[in-house]
């Protein structure tokens, strides 16, 4: 076994433009790719790597702050192998300013850098580290924005299904006419046919009572979910739409770890559960699954599918991972989607490594 004592944290701060592509058009994620990477290095050379992606949060130098005065301290000369004991002093140590916020990102970074390490030191991706159950995830093609129109939303759709996805995800809300709303799902409905999946997210742009009304104009339609009706702090309005709903309603990506999803794993009326590992790590996310298994809540994360399909491929209540595309640029090697499905890797760690170009070219001071 390789020396696995820390004896470094590196901390790299990346700002890159966007990747050319046409079907970006009229997201809402921020001028550039703001990236803060973590790098943990042990005595023998082996080096972990974690990375957050805050797409349009302007938190970039207080993070990588965050982790600088308050959380290297308390990692460097541990054992890359501590991932739970590290969890626990991070949240710890920070818990009368933290709970959740920039400590719980600054620490979810750490955390994904981590078990990189275990796992190579073991050999083992991480799926199969944690306990393998399967290679292949649903995935959906995500990012349909709301910016682009209904058409650009019904085009974008069809460009996913000719890719060989299954189902797509539309944006809603936030335009200031929910009827319009309706109007743009039918659109996509109409572009994709009836076998292909929709969801719908509202990104927390409506009060319950607004989402209910929708909602129910939506179900002409058959849409698949609906994701973040209401503000995440709103519980009683997510119970009060999921209550009143027939489609499914769904969310938990602006939530920070178990506690903060407490009202939902108590009162389980929402089906699917959507943490997101820059919230918690993978070491949280991992026990929102276990716990919403117990419940028969199913598990279909935020984002990220590069990190996230080594969890869905080790639990049993795994049902979707998204893909929007948003840094297979970066990868050296980016993750294998082909017919609507993503394949777990097979290399140590997450196994993923970025161009070292993206490292040389695109640091801030």
């Amino acid at each position: 076994m390789p020396d696995l004592k820390i004896r470094e944290l590196r901390t790299t701060l990346l700002r890159l433009p966007w990747a050319e592509d046409p079907w970006m058009k009229g997201h809402a994620l921020g001028p550039q790719r703001d990236l803060v990477v973590v790098e943990v290095v042990t005595e023998s050379g082996l080096t972990g790597l974690g990375y957050l992606h805050l797409l349009n949060l302007p938190l970039q130098r207080t993070i990588g702050a965050c982790i600088a005065e308050a959380l290297a301290p308390r990692v460097i000369d541990r054992d890359a192998t501590e991932v739970e004991g590290i969890w626990r002093d991070l949240w710890r140590v920070t818990l009368t300013g933290g709970r959740g916020g920039v400590t719980m990102m600054a620490q979810s970074a750490i955390d994904i850098a981590l078990w990189d390490v275990v796992g190579k030191a073991a050999g083992l991706p991480l799926h199969r580290l944690w306990g393998h159950c399967r290679s292949k995830i649903p995935i959906y093609g995500s990012g349909c924005f709301r910016g682009a129109l209904g058409e650009g939303m019904a085009a974008k759709a069809k460009h996913y299904v000719a890719q060989g996805y299954k189902a797509i995800k539309m944006q809603a809300a936030h335009i200031g006419d929910w009827r319009q709303d309706v109007r743009n799902l039918r659109m996509v409905r109409d572009a994709v046919g009836p076998d292909v999946e929709i969801m719908i997210d509202i990104n927390m742009g409506w009060t319950a009572d607004q989402a209910i009304i929708a909602g129910r104009a939506f179900q002409e339609y058959d849409p698949y979910w609906i994701e973040e009706p209401v503000l995440a702090d709103d519980f009683a309005g997510y119970l009060r739409c999921a209550e009143a709903l027939t489609t499914r309603v769904v969310g938990g990506e602006s939530h920070f770890g178990r506690d903060d999803l407490r009202p939902v794993l108590e009162n389980p009326r929402l089906p699917i559960l959507q943490p997101d590992p820059m919230r918690g790590g993978f070491t949280e996310l991992r026990k929102i699954a276990t716990v919403g298994a117990t419940w028969g809540m199913t598990f279909a994360p935020h984002l990220f599918p590069e990190l996230n399909v080594h969890i869905l491929a080790s639990i049993p209540n795994a049902i979707w991972a998204e893909q929007m595309g948003l840094l297979d640029d970066v990868w050296v090697e980016k993750p294998v989607i082909q017919d609507g499905f993503i394949t777990a890797p097979e290399r140590p760690g997450h196994g993923l490594a970025f161009k070292p170009e993206v490292l040389k070219d695109f640091v801030i001071a």
